[in-house]
C-alpha cells in the first residue's frame, strides 16, 4: 500500500511539470487586433513568444499567398515589415513558433484601402446665367470603391447623393465620378460648391474616411442690355463734336469696343473705352458706329447712326419764344446768329408798328432793349437775319403784365364781437384785371372770391377789390384773414403769379358781468379796513377805474388798481363807491354801497323849560344823540319796580299839565347794533298854593310864549335830527351789502 501511493505521487508530479511548462509557453501578435492600412503606407506585424528561449518563427498567409513583405527574426520575436503596403497584402496573416517539440500559431487580419486624394471638381465649361452646366465630382484611386459614397453640395444645400455598392471581382483602385447638370441663376453668384467622399472602411469598428473640395462658384452673365447716349445729336453739323458714351451689363463686367461699320460690312476699331469722342467732325464722318460689350462668355452688339449735314447758320431769339414783361421794367430782347461770319440784321413788329425801343448790332448778336416797358410794347417782334443770300427770320411775343404790390387789407371799424365789419381787400394797379382773381380766406376756409372776367377794350392799370361783411366772433381771434389775389400768366418765370396779404384777427369785447366783491362786508364799524374788489370781462382786457359818487351826482376818481383797499375807515367813508371796466370798445359800470357804523355818542337829555316845573306845567323831555347815523332811541321813567317805557316821538316825551307823580328820574337809552349809551335827568314837580286863586298877568305871558316855543323847539330838534341822520341808515333797516 506505500509503494503504490509513492508510484502514484511521483507520476502526479510529473504530470503537473509537464502541464506547468505547457502553460508558460505562450505567443502573442502585434498589433493584437485587425489592422487597416491604406496603400503606400508601411506597416509591421511584430509576433513574440513566452516561454520559450529559442523559439523558431515561421509567416503565412491563411490562403498561401506570397507574403509581399520582409520578414525579420530576432530572439523571441519576429517582425513581418510590408513597405509599401500594396493590394497583395490584403490578406489573414499567421506566425508559427516551434519551441522544442510544441508549435502555436496566431493570426491577424490585414484590410487595404486607398483614399489618397482630395476630390475633384470639374465644370463642363464656364458658368453663365440661364445656360446649363454640367458638375462633376471625381474621387481618384479609390479602393475599395463598393463602400464609396460622393455627395455634391450648392451652399447649405445638397444637389445630388451617389453610392457605388458594385463588388469588383478583381482588386483595383479605381477612379470614380459624380455628375449633375444645372442651370446657374443670379442668386448662385457668391454661393460654393462641395463635392465631399466618404469611404466606409471598415462598417463595424472603424470611423469613415471623409474628404472634401469646395469650389466658389464664378458665374457669368453675357453682356446684355448695351445702350448708346449720344451727347449732343445724332443729327449733327460739318465742324460740330459729338460724344457717345456706351454701357453693357455684365459678368465679369464686359469690355466696351467701339467701330465703325465700313462699305464692305467690316469694323474698322476705333476705341476700347466705354467713350467715344469725334471732334471736328466731316460729312465723310457720316455712318454706323457700333458698340460691342465682350466678356468671358459672350457679346453685346448695339449700333447708332450719326447723320453729319452740310452746316447752315441758324437764328435763335432770347428769352424764348414768350415773355412776359411787367410794366415799368426793363426787357432786352436778343438775337443771336450761328454759322455766319457777316449778319445783316432787321427788327419789326408783326403789324409794323414802331419798336418804340433801342436796336443795337454787333458781330454775330443784336438786342432790342425796352427800357421802360409800356402799353406801346405789347406786340410780336421779329428779328430777319440775312446771310449771303439767304435770309431767316425769328419772332418773339411781348406779353405784358402789372402786379406790382400786395393786396392791400382794409377794415371798415375795429372788430367787435357781434358787430358787423366790413372787409375791402384791394389790388392796386393791375392788368390785365380780366385775368384777376381775388380770394377772401378766414383761417383756411373761403369766405369770399371774385373773378373779373369784363373785357379789358382799353388798356390801363386799374385797382380792383373784393368786399365782404362779416360779423366776427370770438372764436375769429387769433385766425389770419388772407387777401390771395391770382393773375394767371402762363410764360412768367421769375415774377410770383400770385400775391397775398394776411392780417391777424383781433376780436374786441365789450367790457360786461363786471361784479364788486366786498370783503369782510359793506357794513363794518368804524375803524376797520375794507377791500373792493372788481372785475370785468372784455376784449382787450378791460381796465379798471374805482370812483365815489359825490352828493352832486359828479364821479370822484380814486384808483386804477383792480382791488380799492380803504383802511382805518371812518364814517365819513360811507357812500356808494363806483368800479367802472373800460376797454376800447366799451364802458361796464357797477356800484357798491358802503356803511360805516359807529357807537351812540354826544347824547342830550333836556328838560324844557325846566329840570324844575310846577304841578300844571307842561314839560318836553327830549333826547337827542349828535353826529352819529340814525339810531334807536329809548326813553324811560323810573319807577319802584323798575323802567317804565314812555311813548316818545324822535325822542321827544311830553308831559301836559305835570303831577307831583310826573317827577322822579328820566333816563334815554340811544344804541345801535355798534353799541348803546345813556343819560338821565331828575325832573322835579313843585305843588301850588291853594289859597291863591288870582290870575297872573306873567302867567298869561309865559302860557302864550310856551305855546310858541314848543312847537318851535320841536321842530328845531326834528331839523336838527334830519341834519345829523343825513346818509345814515337805521341798523335795524338797513339791508345786506350788494356786490
Amino acid at each position: 500500500m506505500p509503494r503504490k501511493m509513492v508510484v502514484i505521487f511521483g507520476a502526479s508530479n510529473i504530470l503537473w511539470m509537464v502541464f506547468a511548462v505547457s502553460q508558460a509557453f505562450k505567443i502573442d501578435i502585434f498589433p493584437e487586433s485587425k489592422i487597416i492600412a491604406q496603400i503606400g503606407d508601411s506597416i509591421s506585424l511584430t509576433c513574440s513568444t513566452t516561454g520559450c528561449k529559442s523559439p523558431s518563427f515561421s509567416w503565412r498567409t491563411q490562403i498561401d499567398s506570397p507574403l509581399n513583405g520582409k520578414v525579420r527574426n530576432e530572439g523571441t520575436k519576429s517582425t513581418l515589415t510590408m513597405d509599401p503596403v500594396s493590394l497583395g497584402n490584403e490578406h489573414y496573416y499567421l506566425c508559427t513558433v516551434i519551441c522544442e517539440s510544441q508549435k502555436l500559431e496566431k493570426g491577424i487580419p490585414v484590410e487595404i484601402y486607398s483614399f489618397p486624394k482630395d476630390p475633384e471638381i470639374h465644370l463642363s465649361g464656364p458658368l453663365e446665367v440661364g445656360k446649363p452646366v454640367t458638375v462633376t465630382c471625381l474621387v481618384p484611386d479609390v479602393y475599395p470603391f463598393e463602400r464609396l459614397e460622393i455627395e455634391l453640395l450648392k451652399g447649405n444645400r445638397s444637389v445630388k447623393t451617389q453610392n457605388f455598392l458594385e463588388v469588383s471581382e478583381m482588386k483595383s483602385q479605381e477612379t470614380k465620378s459624380l455628375e449633375v447638370t444645372f442651370t446657374p441663376i443670379d442668386e448662385d453668384i457668391g454661393k460654393a460648391l462641395v463635392c465631399q467622399a466618404t469611404l466606409h472602411i471598415n462598417e463595424i469598428d472603424s470611423q469613415p474616411q471623409v474628404r472634401e473640395t469646395t469650389k466658389k462658384l464664378q458665374v457669368y452673365i453675357s453682356p446684355k442690355d448695351t445702350i448708346i447716349s449720344v451727347n449732343p445729336s445724332t443729327s449733327l453739323q460739318e465742324g460740330d463734336s459729338v460724344t457717345m458714351t456706351c454701357t453693357s451689363e455684365g459678368l465679369p463686367a464686359p469690355q466696351i469696343f467701339w467701330s465703325k461699320k465700313l462699305d464692305n460690312g467690316n469694323l474698322q476699331l476705333l476705341s476700347e473705352n466705354a467713350t467715344l469722342t469725334l471732334i471736328a467732325m466731316r460729312m465723310e464722318d457720316s455712318g454706323i458706329y457700333v458698340c460691342e460689350g465682350v466678356n468671358l462668355v459672350g457679346k453685346d452688339r448695339k449700333e447708332v447712326k450719326l447723320i453729319v449735314q452740310e452746316k447752315m447758320f441758324t437764328v435763335e431769339i432770347s428769352p424764348g419764344s414768350q415773355i412776359a414783361a411787367q410794366i415799368g421794367d426793363s426787357v432786352v430782347l436778343t438775337c443771336d446768329v450761328m454759322g455766319c461770319e457777316s449778319p445783316s440784321f432787321s427788327w419789326r413788329t408783326q403789324i409794323d408798328s414802331p419798336l418804340n425801343g433801342k436796336v443795337r448790332s454787333e458781330g454775330s448778336k443784336s438786342t432790342l432793349t425796352l427800357s421802360p416797358v409800356r402799353f406801346e410794347n405789347e406786340h410780336f417782334y421779329l428779328c430777319t437775319v440775312t446771310c449771303g443770300h439767304k435770309k431767316l427770320e425769328k419772332g418773339i411775343h411781348v406779353e405784358l403784365y402789372s402786379f406790382l404790390r400786395d393786396p392791400e387789407i382794409e377794415m371798415s371799424g375795429l372788430l367787435v364781437s357781434g358787430n358787423p365789419v366790413t372787409v375791402s381787400c384791394k389790388v392796386p394797379d393791375v392788368y390785365p384785371f380780366d385775368r384777376l382773381e381775388i380770394e377772401l380766406l378766414k383761417g383756411e376756409s373761403i369766405m369770399k372770391n371774385k373773378i373779373f372776367l369784363e373785357d379789358v377794350s382799353k388798356k390801363s392799370l386799374e385797382t380792383k377789390s373784393l368786399e365782404m361783411t362779416f360779423i366776427p366772433t370770438t372764436e375769429d381771434t387769433g385766425k389770419v384773414l388772407v387777401c390771395l389775389a391770382k393773375l394767371p400768366i402762363d410764360e412768367m418765370e421769375f415774377e410770383p403769379k400770385q400775391r397775398q396779404s394776411t392780417q391777424m384777427l383781433y376780436v374786441n369785447v365789450a367790457p360786461g358781468d363786471t361784479t364788486i366783491l366786498v370783503s369782510p362786508s359793506s357794513i363794518l364799524e368804524e375803524g376797520r379796513s375794507v377791500n373792493m374788489t372788481c372785475s370785468s370781462d372784455g376784449l382787450p382786457a378791460p381796465k379798471i377805474l374805482w370812483s365815489r359818487l359825490l352828493s352832486n351826482g359828479d364821479l370822484q376818481p380814486l384808483s386804477e388798481n383792480t382791488t380799492l383797499t380803504l383802511t382805518s375807515t371812518k364814517m365819513e367813508d360811507s357812500g356808494i363807491y363806483v368800479c367802472e371796466g373800460i376797454n376800447q370798445v366799451g364802458i361796464s359800470r357797477k356800484e357798491v354801497e358802503l356803511i360805516i357804523q359807529v357807537a351812540p355818542k354826544d347824547i342830550r337829555l333836556t328838560a324844557f323849560p325846566s329840570e324844575s316845573v310846577k304841578e300844571g306845567d307842561t314839560v318836553i323831555i327830549s333826547c337827542t344823540c349828535g353826529n352819529v347815523p340814525q339810531t334807536l332811541i329809548i326813553l324811560k321813567k323810573k319807577a319802584e319796580s323798575g323802567y317804565i317805557v314812555l311813548k316818545s316821538t324822535d325822542g321827544a316825551y311830553t308831559i301836559h299839565r305835570a303831577q307831583l307823580e310826573d317827577a322822579g328820574v328820566y333816563e334815554c337809552e340811544s344804541k345801535n347794533e355798534v353799541g348803546l349809551q345813556l343819560r338821565s335827568l331828575t325832573l322835579d314837580v313843585k305843588g301850588r298854593e291853594s289859597n291863591k286863586h288870582y290870575f297872573s298877568p306873567e302867567l298869561l305871558v309865559l302860557y302864550c310864549a310856551s305855546s310858541l316855543i314848543i312847537p318851535a323847539i320841536g321842530m328845531i330838534i326834528y331839523f336838527a335830527r334830519k341834519a345829523n341822520m343825513k346818509g345814515s341808515y337805521s341798523l335795524v333797516e338797513a339791508q345786506k351789502s350788494k356786490v
